[in-house]
């Protein structure tokens, strides 16, 4: 019988030192509570993704000196520990097994991603030795993520002599990667029947955030136990007789939109958090961008550490005012209002002289936006609080926001949510109680930037919207494909401009956490000047 302590775990990019003592820590917790092998995720004393920090020798001797650490630190027991390792002048990402307090064996990853949100060629070299390491009487093949992922670095492990296979990751979560996993898991398992221990990296980075959801297959790739998702948390599994143990009681997974939420939550706290800020401040409209974000802030971190403040203009609503109060007073947040007008006024007085003689537009509507964007990057100078921009994949696709204005803030946390997926989080939420004021579900987006704004009169129904940003961004379908499906080709073409023409923009913006399997930065590289149509 052979007992795995998975550690799913969150472990900071660049945080060598601290990282290393984590795993000293839980290492030892995990082996003195009955556990024979302790498994981390992949890169874990760097984090994941490190990126240019393993261009720097300094940081390859911090995780050198990080895995030195652990070998003095004479743990009894064995654990899987990851590390960018340099050797013979090339760098792997690599897998150490430390039995009692020194190395047994070495896994080079095999199979490199570098698609999406990966680039590991851009810095590793690539490696086909297989590992496999008998542990308490058990032959243990040894993966690094993607490895699983296809079927030759099964295959080395396989005619090595492996009977199980032990698979540490950093796969960052998007909405569809649940069943891709499984997917996988059913692939290896057709091909040779082995038993998978997968271990994940939880927490988020940047614009990523890893779900962690690590857990155990049987020999048909059928997951038969599993960690929760998005929770640090180290969980147990046995093998015994060739096969993991079932969970007692397992638990029903989550809907799609708790993952999602999850998700928001996670990536959010992560980024405030990791980045030294304790508190947040957004400007709440009245509207339901701004009030997702403030739910999202105020679970991420607690309503205690949440300001909101409603920047009301000539054209803000009374239902505007009403509706922003008691969404702040529904979730228990700091609220203030700073009215804009004078500010505004003081912009167009200096701009007087030069736009003498010319009808007010799109200009003057943009310089609300920057007003509110000027005051709240001065409360966040001031007091130390972060700006969270509270724009949306649809908005950020068309351009349907003002550079310097309502995209100002350190983070996005629903830049990669449609504007249905905004509509579709919030009634969730209210699944059980009011959580968002049902009037601002209710009412018809708008800017309130001019007299009876309302969105689609600029762009098209978000339903007919989000469809075809769908079908173009993150599906790579082209206009006739699009067409196909049923949608207008005018409206195509419209859709489509407007989202060539606003790359600038959003190489601008905030990051945000990614929920789907392509969002608007690192995983989409388009060039901003582009005569391709």
């Amino acid at each position: 019988m052979l007992t795995i302590s998975a550690c799913q775990h969150d472990f900071p990019v660049g945080a060598a030192t601290a990282n290393a003592a984590r795993v000293v820590e839980l290492a030892r917790e995990q082996l003195a509570a009955g556990a024979d092998l302790v498994v981390f995720p992949e890169m874990t004393l760097a984090g994941y993704p490190p990126e240019d920090l393993v261009l720097r020798k300094g940081f390859i001797a911090a995780c050198q000196k990080g895995l030195q650490t652990i070998l003095d630190a004479s743990i009894d027991g064995d654990l899987l520990v990851g590390l960018p390792l340099a050797e013979n002048g090339e760098l792997y990402n690599a897998l150490v097994w430390i039995r009692d307090g020194s190395v047994v064996g070495i896994k080079r990853k095999e199979a490199l991603p570098n698609y999406a949100v990966f680039d590991e060629k851009r810095y590793f070299a690539a490696s086909e030795q297989p590992l496999v390491v008998e542990c308490k009487g058990v032959r243990c093949g040894v993966l690094v993520c993607e490895d699983l992922w296809l079927p030759e670095p099964v295959d080395r492990c396989v005619k090595a002599g492996a009977e199980m296979l032990i698979v540490a990751n950093a796969s960052p979560f998007h909405e569809e990667k649940a069943e891709r996993r499984r997917h996988v898991f059913a692939a290896r398992a057709a091909e040779h029947g082995l038993p998978v221990c997968y271990v994940n990296l939880v927490g988020g980075q940047d614009e990523l955030v890893f779900d962690g959801a690590s857990c155990v297959t049987d020999s048909g790739g059928s997951i038969v136990d599993s960690l929760p998702a998005f929770a640090d948390r180290c969980g147990r599994f046995v093998f015994e007789s060739g096969q993991f143990r079932k969970a007692q009681t397992p638990q029903p997974p989550p809907s799609l939109n708790a993952l999602r939420y999850a998700a928001l939550v996670r990536g959010t706290r992560d980024y405030i958090h990791k980045n030294g800020f304790a508190d947040i401040v957004l400007g709440l409209s009245g509207g339901i961008d701004s009030a997702l974000v403030l739910a999202i802030a105020a679970d991420a971190i607690g309503p205690e550490h949440c300001h909101a403040v409603m920047l009301p203009s000539r054209y803000t609503s009374d239902l505007s005012l009403d509706l922003a109060r008691r969404q702040a007073e529904i979730l228990g947040v700091d609220y203030q209002t700073i009215p804009i007008e004078a500010t505004f006024e003081a912009f167009t007085s200096v701009l007087a002289e030069p736009f003498s003689g010319l009808q007010p537009d799109l200009t003057e509507e943009n310089l609300q936006s920057r007003a509110r964007g000027t005051l709240l990057m001065a409360l966040s100078n001031k007091l130390g609080w972060l700006v969270l921009t509270t724009g949306n994949k649809s908005e950020y696709a068309v351009g349907y926001a003002t550079i310097y204005g309502d995209m100002c803030g350190g983070f996005a946390p629903i830049k990669d949510c449609s504007k249905s997926l905004v509509f579709d989080l919030c009634r969730w939420l209210n699944r059980d109680g009011e959580r968002i004021v049902p009037g601002i579900i209710d009412r018809p987006p708008s800017a309130e930037l001019r007299d009876d704004q309302k969105d689609e009169d600029s762009l098209p129904p978000y339903d007919v919207l989000d469809d075809i940003i769908a079908r173009y961004v993150e599906h790579d379908e082209h206009r006739d494909q699009i067409a196909e499906a049923g949608h207008d080709p005018t409206t195509i073409d419209q859709v489509i401009g407007m989202i060539l023409r606003n790359e600038w923009k959003r190489r601008q913006s905030a990051p945000g956490v990614r929920i789907t399997p392509r969002a608007f930065g690192r995983d989409r590289r388009y060039p901003i000047t582009n005569g391709y149509r």
